[in-house]
Protein backbone atom coordinates (compact mmCIF):
# COMPACT_ATOMS: atom_id res chain seq x y z
CA UNK A 1 0.00 0.00 0.00
CA UNK A 2 1.66 3.16 -1.04
CA UNK A 3 -1.34 5.28 -0.45
CA UNK A 4 -0.60 7.80 2.41
CA UNK A 5 -4.37 8.17 3.28
CA UNK A 6 -4.73 4.51 3.38
CA UNK A 7 -1.58 3.96 5.78
CA UNK A 8 -2.76 6.91 7.66
CA UNK A 9 -6.28 5.75 8.28
CA UNK A 10 -4.52 1.81 9.00
CA UNK A 11 -2.24 3.36 11.32
CA UNK A 12 -4.69 5.43 13.22
CA UNK A 13 -7.14 2.71 13.29
CA UNK A 14 -4.90 0.07 14.65
CA UNK A 15 -3.52 2.45 17.29
CA UNK A 16 -7.33 3.52 18.26
CA UNK A 17 -8.37 -0.15 18.14
CA UNK A 18 -4.95 -0.94 20.71
CA UNK A 19 -6.10 1.86 23.16
CA UNK A 20 -9.96 1.34 22.92
CA UNK A 21 -8.51 -2.85 23.85
CA UNK A 22 -6.35 -1.54 26.43
CA UNK A 23 -9.17 0.17 27.63
CA UNK A 24 -11.67 -2.23 27.21
CA UNK A 25 -9.57 -4.75 29.15
CA UNK A 26 -9.25 -2.42 32.13
CA UNK A 27 -13.08 -1.50 32.32
CA UNK A 28 -13.44 -5.60 31.78
CA UNK A 29 -11.34 -6.22 35.00
CA UNK A 30 -12.90 -3.28 36.85
CA UNK A 31 -16.51 -4.08 36.54
CA UNK A 32 -15.62 -7.87 37.32
CA UNK A 33 -13.81 -6.96 40.65
CA UNK A 34 -16.86 -4.43 40.94
CA UNK A 35 -19.57 -7.30 40.67
CA UNK A 36 -17.28 -9.68 42.63
CA UNK A 37 -17.73 -6.41 45.41
CA UNK A 38 -21.90 -6.40 44.83
CA UNK A 39 -21.89 -10.33 45.37
CA UNK A 40 -20.04 -9.92 48.80
CA UNK A 41 -22.23 -7.57 49.60
CA UNK A 42 -25.39 -9.70 48.89
CA UNK A 43 -23.40 -12.78 50.63
CA UNK A 44 -23.39 -10.37 53.48
CA UNK A 45 -26.78 -8.79 53.25
CA UNK A 46 -27.91 -12.56 53.08
CA UNK A 47 -26.74 -13.45 56.02
CA UNK A 48 -27.83 -10.60 57.99
CA UNK A 49 -31.14 -11.23 57.24
CA UNK A 50 -30.92 -14.67 58.54
CA UNK A 51 -30.63 -13.46 61.99
CA UNK A 52 -33.71 -14.05 64.39
CA UNK A 53 -34.51 -17.27 61.92
CA UNK A 54 -35.82 -20.65 63.53
CA UNK A 55 -34.74 -22.31 60.35
CA UNK A 56 -38.24 -23.88 60.12
CA UNK A 57 -40.75 -23.36 57.31
CA UNK A 58 -39.28 -20.91 55.26
CA UNK A 59 -35.46 -23.02 55.43
CA UNK A 60 -37.35 -26.08 54.25
CA UNK A 61 -38.37 -23.59 50.90
CA UNK A 62 -35.26 -22.74 50.59
CA UNK A 63 -33.67 -26.48 50.67
CA UNK A 64 -36.16 -27.16 48.03
CA UNK A 65 -35.29 -24.51 45.71
CA UNK A 66 -32.66 -25.84 43.45
CA UNK A 67 -32.33 -22.54 41.00
CA UNK A 68 -31.06 -20.89 44.30
CA UNK A 69 -27.26 -20.17 43.97
CA UNK A 70 -26.43 -19.20 47.35
CA UNK A 71 -25.81 -22.06 49.97
CA UNK A 72 -26.71 -21.25 53.06
CA UNK A 73 -25.86 -23.40 56.63
CA UNK A 74 -26.14 -23.16 59.99
CA UNK A 75 -24.37 -24.86 62.86
CA UNK A 76 -24.75 -24.51 67.08
CA UNK A 77 -22.70 -23.18 69.33
CA UNK A 78 -21.63 -27.20 69.50
CA UNK A 79 -20.75 -27.12 65.99
CA UNK A 80 -24.05 -29.30 64.70
CA UNK A 81 -25.63 -28.69 61.49
CA UNK A 82 -28.94 -27.16 62.30
CA UNK A 83 -29.62 -26.44 58.98
CA UNK A 84 -28.60 -26.81 55.45
CA UNK A 85 -30.29 -25.56 52.08
CA UNK A 86 -28.28 -28.66 50.39
CA UNK A 87 -28.09 -31.28 52.65
CA UNK A 88 -26.81 -33.42 49.61
CA UNK A 89 -24.31 -31.61 48.61
CA UNK A 90 -20.34 -31.02 49.73
CA UNK A 91 -20.55 -27.59 51.29
CA UNK A 92 -16.97 -26.17 52.89
CA UNK A 93 -15.99 -25.94 56.01
CA UNK A 94 -16.16 -22.76 57.67
CA UNK A 95 -12.76 -21.66 59.17
CA UNK A 96 -13.05 -18.44 60.21
CA UNK A 97 -15.87 -15.66 60.42
CA UNK A 98 -16.01 -12.77 57.80
CA UNK A 99 -15.64 -13.33 54.22
CA UNK A 100 -13.51 -16.76 52.71
CA UNK A 101 -12.56 -18.38 49.96
CA UNK A 102 -12.86 -22.12 50.22
CA UNK A 103 -12.38 -25.56 48.02
CA UNK A 104 -14.71 -28.69 48.19
CA UNK A 105 -14.07 -31.69 46.43
CA UNK A 106 -16.29 -30.63 43.26
CA UNK A 107 -15.65 -26.53 43.34
CA UNK A 108 -14.64 -23.15 45.06
CA UNK A 109 -16.89 -21.38 47.24
CA UNK A 110 -16.87 -17.80 48.57
CA UNK A 111 -18.37 -17.87 51.81
CA UNK A 112 -19.26 -15.03 54.29
CA UNK A 113 -19.94 -16.50 58.01
CA UNK A 114 -20.92 -14.58 60.64
CA UNK A 115 -22.29 -15.69 64.89
CA UNK A 116 -25.40 -14.83 66.60
CA UNK A 117 -26.49 -15.85 69.58
CA UNK A 118 -24.01 -18.74 69.62
CA UNK A 119 -25.00 -20.13 65.80
CA UNK A 120 -23.02 -19.66 63.21
CA UNK A 121 -24.15 -18.33 59.85
CA UNK A 122 -22.78 -19.05 56.64
CA UNK A 123 -23.50 -18.13 52.91
CA UNK A 124 -21.76 -19.68 50.07
CA UNK A 125 -21.78 -19.42 46.38
CA UNK A 126 -19.93 -20.87 43.91
CA UNK A 127 -17.28 -18.89 42.34
CA UNK A 128 -17.96 -20.20 38.90
CA UNK A 129 -21.63 -18.66 39.03
CA UNK A 130 -20.08 -15.47 40.33
CA UNK A 131 -17.55 -15.40 37.32
CA UNK A 132 -20.21 -15.61 34.80
CA UNK A 133 -22.59 -13.28 35.98
CA UNK A 134 -19.08 -10.96 36.64
CA UNK A 135 -18.04 -11.69 32.89
CA UNK A 136 -21.85 -11.30 31.57
CA UNK A 137 -21.91 -7.59 33.61
CA UNK A 138 -18.60 -6.98 32.39
CA UNK A 139 -18.86 -7.76 28.58
CA UNK A 140 -22.47 -5.74 28.37
CA UNK A 141 -20.13 -2.84 29.06
CA UNK A 142 -17.94 -3.47 26.41
CA UNK A 143 -20.48 -3.66 23.34
CA UNK A 144 -19.83 0.50 23.32
CA UNK A 145 -16.06 0.03 22.48
CA UNK A 146 -17.50 -2.65 19.46
CA UNK A 147 -19.81 -0.87 18.28
CA UNK A 148 -18.23 2.61 18.55
CA UNK A 149 -14.81 0.97 16.44
CA UNK A 150 -15.99 0.54 13.07
CA UNK A 151 -17.68 4.25 13.20
CA UNK A 152 -13.88 5.36 14.90
CA UNK A 153 -12.85 4.11 11.61
CA UNK A 154 -14.92 5.91 9.50
CA UNK A 155 -14.54 8.63 11.23
CA UNK A 156 -10.59 8.81 10.69
CA UNK A 157 -11.39 7.74 7.20
CA UNK A 158 -13.57 11.01 6.74
CA UNK A 159 -10.85 12.95 8.56
CA UNK A 160 -7.63 12.28 7.10
CA UNK A 161 -9.42 12.57 3.48
CA UNK A 162 -10.75 16.01 4.57
CA UNK A 163 -6.80 17.32 6.11
CA UNK A 164 -5.19 16.03 2.57
CA UNK A 165 -7.97 17.52 0.34
CA UNK A 166 -4.82 20.34 -0.26
CA UNK A 167 -2.46 17.67 -1.61
CA UNK A 168 -5.13 16.70 -3.71
CA UNK A 169 -5.89 19.58 -4.86
CA UNK A 170 -2.08 20.55 -5.50
CA UNK A 171 -1.85 16.96 -7.32
CA UNK A 172 -4.71 17.96 -9.31
CA UNK A 173 -3.25 21.28 -10.46
CA UNK A 174 0.13 19.77 -11.34
CA UNK A 175 -1.62 17.13 -13.56
CA UNK A 176 -4.04 19.74 -15.23
CA UNK A 177 -0.80 22.31 -15.98
CA UNK A 178 -0.17 22.73 -19.37
CA UNK A 179 3.50 22.70 -20.61
CA UNK A 180 2.79 26.78 -21.58
CA UNK A 181 1.46 27.50 -17.92
CA UNK A 182 4.95 28.26 -15.79
CA UNK A 183 2.85 30.70 -13.58
CA UNK A 184 4.30 29.81 -9.47
CA UNK A 185 2.00 27.18 -7.31
CA UNK A 186 0.03 29.04 -4.48
CA UNK A 187 0.78 28.16 -0.99
CA UNK A 188 -2.92 29.79 0.33
CA UNK A 189 -4.15 26.72 2.35
CA UNK A 190 -0.91 24.03 1.93
CA UNK A 191 0.07 22.61 5.23
CA UNK A 192 2.95 23.67 6.40
CA UNK A 193 4.06 19.45 5.79
CA UNK A 194 3.45 20.24 1.86
CA UNK A 195 5.05 24.23 1.96
CA UNK A 196 8.76 23.20 1.21
CA UNK A 197 7.08 20.88 -1.76
CA UNK A 198 5.19 23.64 -3.18
CA UNK A 199 8.20 26.29 -2.96
CA UNK A 200 10.37 23.57 -4.66
CA UNK A 201 7.96 23.14 -7.42
CA UNK A 202 7.75 27.23 -7.73
CA UNK A 203 11.70 27.21 -7.50
CA UNK A 204 11.83 24.88 -10.64
CA UNK A 205 9.09 26.41 -12.78
CA UNK A 206 11.09 29.66 -12.43
CA UNK A 207 14.79 27.73 -13.20
CA UNK A 208 12.30 26.57 -16.41
CA UNK A 209 11.08 29.82 -16.96
CA UNK A 210 14.32 31.33 -17.18
CA UNK A 211 15.87 28.77 -19.27
CA UNK A 212 12.82 28.78 -21.91
CA UNK A 213 13.46 32.66 -22.01
CA UNK A 214 17.16 31.83 -22.44
CA UNK A 215 16.64 29.88 -25.30
CA UNK A 216 13.82 31.72 -26.69
CA UNK A 217 16.49 34.56 -26.90
CA UNK A 218 19.15 32.87 -27.81
CA UNK A 219 16.92 31.54 -30.90
CA UNK A 220 15.76 35.08 -31.82
CA UNK A 221 19.21 36.11 -31.01
CA UNK A 222 20.85 33.49 -33.68
CA UNK A 223 17.98 34.05 -36.03
CA UNK A 224 18.70 37.70 -36.30
CA UNK A 225 22.91 37.18 -36.29
CA UNK A 226 22.50 34.44 -39.34
CA UNK A 227 20.01 36.60 -41.50
CA UNK A 228 22.49 38.94 -42.09
CA UNK A 229 25.56 36.58 -43.36
CA UNK A 230 22.77 34.71 -45.30
CA UNK A 231 21.44 37.67 -46.88
CA UNK A 232 24.63 38.93 -47.78
CA UNK A 233 25.70 35.70 -49.56
CA UNK A 234 21.87 36.00 -51.32
CA UNK A 235 23.10 39.60 -53.05
CA UNK A 236 26.14 38.24 -53.52
CA UNK A 237 25.25 35.22 -55.38
CA UNK A 238 23.33 37.50 -57.38
CA UNK A 239 26.39 39.94 -57.81
CA UNK A 240 27.74 36.73 -58.88
CA UNK A 241 25.11 36.14 -61.66
CA UNK A 242 25.17 39.40 -63.00
CA UNK A 243 28.99 39.55 -63.24
CA UNK A 244 29.64 40.40 -66.63
CA UNK A 245 33.22 40.19 -66.73
CA UNK A 246 35.90 37.56 -65.45
CA UNK A 247 37.19 40.84 -62.60
CA UNK A 248 33.48 41.42 -61.38
CA UNK A 249 32.76 37.36 -61.09
CA UNK A 250 36.35 36.69 -59.30
CA UNK A 251 35.36 39.86 -56.45
CA UNK A 252 32.04 38.80 -56.66
CA UNK A 253 32.96 35.00 -55.79
CA UNK A 254 35.92 36.17 -53.48
CA UNK A 255 32.91 38.15 -51.44
CA UNK A 256 30.75 35.15 -51.59
CA UNK A 257 33.73 33.34 -50.13
CA UNK A 258 34.11 35.25 -47.43
CA UNK A 259 30.41 35.01 -46.77
CA UNK A 260 30.18 31.98 -46.55
CA UNK A 261 33.21 31.27 -44.26
CA UNK A 262 31.41 34.50 -41.77
CA UNK A 263 28.47 31.75 -41.89
CA UNK A 264 30.28 28.82 -40.95
CA UNK A 265 32.21 30.42 -37.98
CA UNK A 266 28.35 31.90 -36.50
CA UNK A 267 27.12 28.20 -36.76
CA UNK A 268 29.85 26.47 -35.41
CA UNK A 269 29.86 28.89 -32.32
CA UNK A 270 26.34 28.59 -32.05
CA UNK A 271 26.71 24.99 -31.64
CA UNK A 272 29.58 25.47 -29.02
CA UNK A 273 27.49 27.42 -27.19
CA UNK A 274 24.50 24.87 -27.31
CA UNK A 275 27.06 22.14 -26.25
CA UNK A 276 28.06 24.23 -23.26
CA UNK A 277 25.14 25.71 -22.12
CA UNK A 278 23.59 24.50 -18.64
CA UNK A 279 21.23 21.44 -18.92
CA UNK A 280 23.26 20.08 -22.51
CA UNK A 281 24.38 16.91 -21.93
CA UNK A 282 28.16 16.52 -20.51
CA UNK A 283 30.95 14.87 -20.87
CA UNK A 284 33.02 13.22 -17.78
CA UNK A 285 35.54 15.18 -16.60
CA UNK A 286 39.13 13.63 -17.25
CA UNK A 287 42.92 15.00 -16.27
CA UNK A 288 44.21 18.27 -18.75
CA UNK A 289 47.59 19.03 -19.04
CA UNK A 290 46.94 23.01 -19.85
CA UNK A 291 50.67 22.96 -20.94
CA UNK A 292 49.56 20.53 -23.77
CA UNK A 293 46.65 21.93 -24.62
CA UNK A 294 48.35 25.50 -24.98
CA UNK A 295 51.12 23.98 -27.24
CA UNK A 296 48.08 22.33 -29.65
CA UNK A 297 46.27 25.74 -30.03
CA UNK A 298 49.07 27.46 -30.83
CA UNK A 299 50.00 25.37 -33.55
CA UNK A 300 46.34 25.64 -34.26
CA UNK A 301 46.71 29.23 -35.17
CA UNK A 302 49.99 29.88 -36.44
CA UNK A 303 48.71 30.21 -39.81
CA UNK A 304 46.30 32.76 -39.06
CA UNK A 305 49.24 34.36 -36.95
CA UNK A 306 51.66 34.43 -39.96
CA UNK A 307 48.92 35.75 -42.34
CA UNK A 308 48.58 38.58 -39.88
CA UNK A 309 52.50 38.79 -39.09
CA UNK A 310 51.81 38.35 -35.33
CA UNK A 311 53.89 37.57 -32.66
CA UNK A 312 52.18 34.31 -31.63
CA UNK A 313 54.15 32.16 -29.22
CA UNK A 314 53.96 30.59 -25.24
CA UNK A 315 55.59 32.87 -22.45
CA UNK A 316 54.92 30.52 -19.58
CA UNK A 317 54.44 27.07 -19.23
CA UNK A 318 54.42 24.98 -15.91
CA UNK A 319 54.65 21.15 -16.73
CA UNK A 320 52.22 20.61 -13.36
CA UNK A 321 49.58 22.99 -14.51
CA UNK A 322 46.48 19.90 -14.62
CA UNK A 323 43.14 20.40 -14.26
CA UNK A 324 39.69 17.85 -14.50
CA UNK A 325 37.58 18.91 -16.99
CA UNK A 326 36.22 18.53 -20.10
CA UNK A 327 39.00 18.23 -22.98
CA UNK A 328 37.03 19.21 -25.93
CA UNK A 329 35.42 22.34 -23.92
CA UNK A 330 38.63 23.32 -22.72
CA UNK A 331 39.71 23.82 -26.23
CA UNK A 332 37.41 25.41 -27.23
CA UNK A 333 37.63 28.41 -24.89
CA UNK A 334 41.39 28.37 -25.49
CA UNK A 335 40.95 28.56 -29.22
CA UNK A 336 38.18 31.23 -28.68
CA UNK A 337 40.41 33.27 -26.55
CA UNK A 338 43.12 33.12 -28.86
CA UNK A 339 40.81 33.13 -31.54
CA UNK A 340 39.79 37.09 -30.76
CA UNK A 341 43.05 37.99 -29.73
CA UNK A 342 44.53 37.38 -33.39
CA UNK A 343 41.59 39.10 -34.60
CA UNK A 344 41.42 42.41 -32.51
CA UNK A 345 45.27 42.88 -32.30
CA UNK A 346 46.96 44.91 -35.29
CA UNK A 347 49.46 43.80 -37.68
CA UNK A 348 52.97 43.05 -36.16
CA UNK A 349 51.33 42.82 -33.14
CA UNK A 350 51.72 40.26 -30.41
CA UNK A 351 49.92 37.66 -28.71
CA UNK A 352 51.38 35.68 -25.42
CA UNK A 353 49.78 32.57 -23.68
CA UNK A 354 50.65 30.88 -20.51
CA UNK A 355 49.89 28.28 -17.89
CA UNK A 356 50.85 28.07 -14.52
CA UNK A 357 50.39 27.67 -10.62
CA UNK A 358 49.60 30.35 -8.02
CA UNK A 359 48.82 30.00 -4.47
CA UNK A 360 47.05 26.50 -4.83
CA UNK A 361 45.06 27.87 -8.34
CA UNK A 362 46.23 26.52 -11.41
CA UNK A 363 45.72 29.64 -14.22
CA UNK A 364 45.84 29.91 -18.19
CA UNK A 365 46.70 33.51 -19.78
CA UNK A 366 45.90 34.79 -23.01
CA UNK A 367 47.71 38.38 -23.47
CA UNK A 368 47.29 40.85 -26.12
CA UNK A 369 48.80 44.17 -27.39
CA UNK A 370 45.67 45.02 -29.13
CA UNK A 371 42.95 48.06 -27.97
CA UNK A 372 41.99 46.38 -25.02
CA UNK A 373 38.45 46.50 -23.44
CA UNK A 374 37.35 49.80 -21.60
CA UNK A 375 36.86 49.11 -17.72
CA UNK A 376 33.21 49.69 -18.27
CA UNK A 377 32.38 47.35 -21.18
CA UNK A 378 34.35 44.34 -19.40
CA UNK A 379 30.82 43.05 -17.82
CA UNK A 380 29.12 43.58 -21.12
CA UNK A 381 31.26 41.63 -23.90
CA UNK A 382 30.17 38.63 -22.44
CA UNK A 383 26.74 39.00 -23.71
CA UNK A 384 25.79 36.91 -26.54
CA UNK A 385 26.04 38.64 -29.51
CA UNK A 386 27.43 41.99 -27.61
CA UNK A 387 30.12 44.06 -30.53
CA UNK A 388 31.39 47.14 -28.96
CA UNK A 389 31.10 50.41 -31.31
CA UNK A 390 34.08 50.35 -34.08
CA UNK A 391 34.20 46.81 -33.81
CA UNK A 392 35.36 44.58 -36.42
CA UNK A 393 31.88 42.76 -38.53
CA UNK A 394 33.71 39.54 -38.87
CA UNK A 395 33.05 38.83 -35.28
CA UNK A 396 30.00 36.86 -34.01
CA UNK A 397 30.07 38.11 -30.84
CA UNK A 398 30.06 34.51 -29.13
CA UNK A 399 33.38 34.01 -28.46
CA UNK A 400 33.77 35.34 -24.82
CA UNK A 401 29.60 34.53 -24.22
CA UNK A 402 31.32 30.64 -24.80
CA UNK A 403 34.02 31.71 -22.79
CA UNK A 404 31.90 32.21 -19.62
CA UNK A 405 30.02 29.37 -20.16
CA UNK A 406 33.11 26.57 -20.25
CA UNK A 407 34.20 28.42 -17.78
CA UNK A 408 31.04 28.60 -15.24
CA UNK A 409 31.05 24.91 -15.45
CA UNK A 410 34.62 24.31 -14.96
CA UNK A 411 33.67 26.79 -11.52
CA UNK A 412 36.46 29.00 -12.95
CA UNK A 413 37.21 32.38 -12.79
CA UNK A 414 37.72 34.82 -15.46
CA UNK A 415 39.83 37.97 -15.04
CA UNK A 416 40.13 40.52 -17.57
CA UNK A 417 42.99 43.28 -17.28
CA UNK A 418 45.51 45.49 -18.88
CA UNK A 419 48.49 44.26 -20.78
CA UNK A 420 51.84 46.49 -19.66
CA UNK A 421 51.63 49.40 -22.00
CA UNK A 422 48.46 48.69 -23.89
CA UNK A 423 46.01 45.69 -24.73
CA UNK A 424 43.88 43.07 -23.44
CA UNK A 425 44.78 39.99 -20.80
CA UNK A 426 42.13 37.34 -19.98
CA UNK A 427 43.33 35.16 -17.61
CA UNK A 428 41.53 32.11 -16.52
CA UNK A 429 41.99 31.02 -12.64
CA UNK A 430 40.86 27.51 -12.10
CA UNK A 431 39.43 26.01 -8.46
CA UNK A 432 41.53 24.36 -6.38
CA UNK A 433 42.55 20.26 -6.19
CA UNK A 434 39.70 19.83 -3.66
CA UNK A 435 37.01 21.40 -5.36
CA UNK A 436 37.88 20.08 -8.51
CA UNK A 437 37.48 16.61 -7.51
CA UNK A 438 34.51 17.58 -6.09
CA UNK A 439 33.23 18.53 -9.26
Amino acid sequence: MNSIRGKLVLALTAAMTVVMLLGAWATYSAAKEEANTIFDYHLEQIAMALRNQTFQGSAEALAGETSFDFVIRVWDRNGLTIFSSRPHRPLPEIARLGFATERTIEETWRVYALQYRGETIAVAQPTSVRARLAATAALRTLTPFMVLLPLIALLIWLIVSRELRPLTDLATSVRTRTPEALDPFTDSGVPDEARPLVVSLNELLGRLRATLQVQRDFIADAAHELRTPLTALQLQGGLLERATSEGERSEALGDLNEGLERAIHTVQQLLALARNEAGAKLCAFAEISLAELLRQVVADHAALADAKAIDLGVSALDPAATIMGDGDAMRTLLANLVGNALRYTPAAGKVDVSCGIDAGRVWLEVADNGPGIPAEERERVFDRFYRRSGQSATGSGLGLAIVRSIAQRHKAEICLGHTVGAGLTVRIKFPGASRMAQS
